[in-house]
């Protein structure tokens, strides 16, 4: 037996759902596939009876009671969840919540239908519901304001801009059918709206800037097909400027006063009004002088802030040759004007000029002035006259010149002329003198109250003059004994004259020396250079030749000069072989200043180390004052005899210095040359007089007398010897020496050099001995 599906839809307004019977049993035969076919359900959105019976699903399997039915999906397991639910024993859907079907528009549901033992009575099938829109959203406008533009004076029907809303309604419904309109422009209807597109166009003619440059329109936008819901927005439409107003003067006249002979100054402004939009090119103002300035003398320039014309002079005017002028000018703008526009009645207006005469500075007739005068030229030497004119002719002015700039105080003007003559001899070496120019400054003075001063330049030339003949360079060289062999001797010469005056230059050889010419051939090369070949086999060594050379200046110069030429024996190769009997660039050759320059040297390098020896000489000496610094003093006062602990170097009478300071003296007195033996190894006693003897004439004869003195002071009982071995205790306080010990007086003297001492005689062979032992044998000097 075939079963069945029986669907219930709930209308709203009635109580219980409708019930459908859409599957019917059909015979057939062999098997038919059961499934269930569900129309999609409608429910409006927005419903708020809650919860609102939507359908009921019937299968007749079995009896009911016995089936369980279940739906899934979203709105039911999935989100949004709890919107639909449904009775699983009599199968009735229905609605929970609001719908909005701005959010969902449809749900999609999976309906099943089990027995009680979860078994699979019915293949599952969709259950499709469909939210019914509802006008519930207003249209927005895109933007709240709307802007366009368009030129002033546009025809009819000219796009301007465009306004655009939305409507979150179905677009299917008349819900989210939108309609534009302007509800206001705040004037004349100069402007309208495509209620379908938007669109703004202009509808009239009459756009002008100048009466009014914004228009802001009020727009509206609304669904139903303009009876539902509205929204508003503002448009705001800017008029483009275009060139429909000329600029015209203020006056018809101006006035101005321009002081002669200046330059670069604004003599006035010309006013002019312009209704366009200020900075544009249709309000910039462009002005032209057609009138009256032949020469070009005046300018009009636009000053941009004000657009005003101002007016400078841009020549110097002339009091005296025009003073008024009378200047026609005309002023447009920097755009096209409109063909339409009307034209201006003060396009054009008259300037007139009154020139104001003042002192004016003098006019050199020709500045710079040139000149040219020969090197050379001696004092008192016209140069020229630099001469000014006053271009007051109705106030005539004495003039006075005078230098402003000459660097050599070379030139010497003449107050009252301008009568400029030399006044010394100009230096051809001055640096001032620049590719043969000399550059002086003239000033001329009227005697005007102040007075006005002109400067002009004068330069002069100066004229080169033959006045040095030319000199080989250089005046030697070598070459082959044979002809065949070598390419000659090149000779060259130079010119301290300038061109013209220089090369080319003339070789010969001395006409006062007819021998040259059998022996010797000279031939140009080109204007400055020479080449000499011997005719004949000519004999290895040095040969003196003479040549005469000349210069091609007006009148030209010559000089007879002497040639050394080294002859030597040549190779294959043309080149003077190694160790010939003639040197290529021997001594022989040298000339008279070479010779000089290097004796010159050699006596310098003698003299360097002449000055060196005397260095070293001095350094050494310094030296041996430094090691002898302590050694000026007489010696024998520093031997001091202590033979018992006391005494130091406040005790004098350990010693009688006596016999080492004046012996000859004591033994002429009489005096006794002894004191109390203090020696064991003599009785007590005097000891007896000693024999004057004769001081040292020599420094040979030193130290035969300081051994003679030693011997003495060794041999008197009543001091101890030279040798002997001195007991020390207190030696007094308040004495000023250094310290004795060897220990620390070795501390600061090993790496000292005290070789020296061997040099200074005798007397400090013991000293050096001591310090500096040398190598080989050993001196005793006691």
């Amino acid at each position: 037996m075939l079963q069945s599906l029986c669907l219930s839809v709930g209308v709203p307004g009635l109580r219980r759902p409708h019930t459908l019977y859409p599957w019917h049993r059909m015979p057939a035969p062999g098997r038919v596939r059961r499934a269930w076919v569900i129309p999609p359900i409608s429910v409006s959105e927005n419903h708020k009876r809650l919860p609102f019976p939507l359908v009921q699903i019937k299968s007749d399997r079995q009896q009911l009671g016995s089936i369980i039915y279940s739906i899934q999906g979203p709105g039911v397991d999935e989100e949004p969840r709890g919107i639909f639910s449904i009775d699983k024993f009599t199968g009735k859907v229905s609605l929970n919540a609001v719908l909005d079907r701005e959010k969902t528009d449809r749900f999609r549901l999976r309906a099943f239908a089990l027995d009680l033992g979860g078994s699979t009575l019915e293949e599952p099938t969709d259950l499709e519901i469909v939210v019914v829109d509802q006008n519930d959203n207003r249209p927005v406008f895109r933007q709240e304001v709307f802007t366009g533009r368009v030129l002033e004076g546009a025809v009819p029907g000219t796009y301007v801009t465009r306004a655009e809303a939305t409507d979150a309604d179905d677009p299917e419904t008349d819900n989210a059918a939108l309609r534009y309109s302007i509800l206001e422009q705040g004037g004349p209807q100069l402007f309208s709206i495509d209620p379908h597109t938007g669109e703004i166009r202009t509808v009239q003619v009459g756009l002008d800037r100048e009466a009014v440059a914004v228009y802001n329109l009020t727009l509206q936008v609304a669904d139903m097909s303009g009876d539902g819901l509205t929204a508003t927005a503002l448009a705001v439409i800017t008029l483009e400027d275009v060139n429909d107003n000329a600029p015209e003067f203020t006056r018809a006249q101006f006035f101005l006063e321009a002081t002669e002979a200046v330059s670069g100054v604004d003599v006035g402004r010309l006013e002019v009004e312009d209704r366009d939009l200020p900075g544009s090119p249709n309000w910039v103002a462009r002005f032209t002088i057609l009138e009256g300035d032949p020469d070009g003398q005046f300018a009009i320039r636009t000053d941009p802030r004000t657009n005003e014309g101002v007016l400078s002079v841009v020549k110097p005017l002339d009091y005296e040759s025009r003073e008024h002028y009378d200047l026609k000018v005309a002023a447009q703008n920097e755009a096209p004007l409109q063909a339409a526009a009307p034209r201006a009645e003060r396009g054009q207006a008259r300037v007139s000029v009154q020139v104001r005469d003042v002192n004016e500075a003098p006019v050199f007739q020709q500045n710079p002035l040139r000149t040219s005068l020969a090197e050379g030229a001696a004092p008192g030497t016209p140069v020229a006259t630099f001469s000014a004119r006053d271009p007051d002719t109705q106030q005539p002015q004495r003039l006075s010149y005078s230098k402003d700039y000459d660097p050599e105080d070379w030139l010497q003007v003449d107050g009252a002329t301008g009568r400029v003559q030399t006044q010394r001899v100009l230096s051809p070496a001055s640096p001032f003198l620049k590719d043969g120019w000399y550059r002086a400054i003239i000033l001329a003075q009227d005697d005007a109250s102040p007075p006005s001063t002109a400067t002009g330049t004068l330069s002069v030339e100066i004229l080169e003059v033959n006045d040095h003949a030319p000199e080989l360079s250089p005046p030697w060289g070598s070459l082959c004994s044979t002809p065949e062999q070598g390419s000659g001797l090149l000779l060259g010469a130079t010119d301290e004259d300038l061109p013209p005056h220089g090369a080319p230059f003339h070789f010969q050889l001395s006409p006062r020396l007819p021998e040259l010419a059998r022996n010797w051939s000279l031939s140009q090369v080109n204007v400055s250079h020479a080449r000499l070949r011997p005719r004949l086999q000519v004999q290895e060594g040095l040969h003196r030749l003479s040549l005469l050379l000349q210069d091609s200046g007006q009148p030209p110069q010559q000089r007879e000069q002497p040639l050394n030429v080294t002859v030597c024996r040549c190779g294959l190769d043309g080149a003077c072989l190694p160790g010939a009997a003639a040197l290529r660039a021997g001594g022989a050759g040298i000339s008279l200043g070479a010779l000089v320059i290097v004796l010159a040297s050699v006596i310098l390098l003698l003299l360097l180390a002449l000055l060196v020896a005397l260095l070293v000489r001095c350094r050494q000496q310094s030296c041996d004052k430094r090691l002898l610094h302590g050694l000026q003093d007489d010696l024998r006062d520093n031997i001091l005899n202590y033979d018992e602990q006391g005494g130091g170097e406040e005790d004098q009478d350990a010693y009688d210095m006596d016999q080492l300071r004046h012996p000859a003296e004591l033994a002429a007195l009489g005096a006794p040359l002894g004191r109390p033996s203090l020696r064991r190894d003599a009785p007590f006693g005097r000891s007896h007089p000693q024999a004057p003897r004769v001081l040292p004439t020599s420094p040979s004869d030193i130290a035969d007398f300081i051994n003679e003195g030693l011997e003495a002071v060794d041999s008197d009982p009543a001091v101890p010897p030279y040798d002997t071995a001195l007991i020390y205790d207190y030696e007094g306080d308040g004495s000023v020496a250094g310290t004795l010990s060897s220990i620390l007086s070795s501390l600061g003297d090993e790496d000292a050099d005290y070789s020296c001492l061997w040099d200074w005689g005798p007397r400090f062979a013991r000293l050096a001995d001591l310090y500096g032992p040398r190598e080989g044998t050993r001196e005793e000097a006691f």
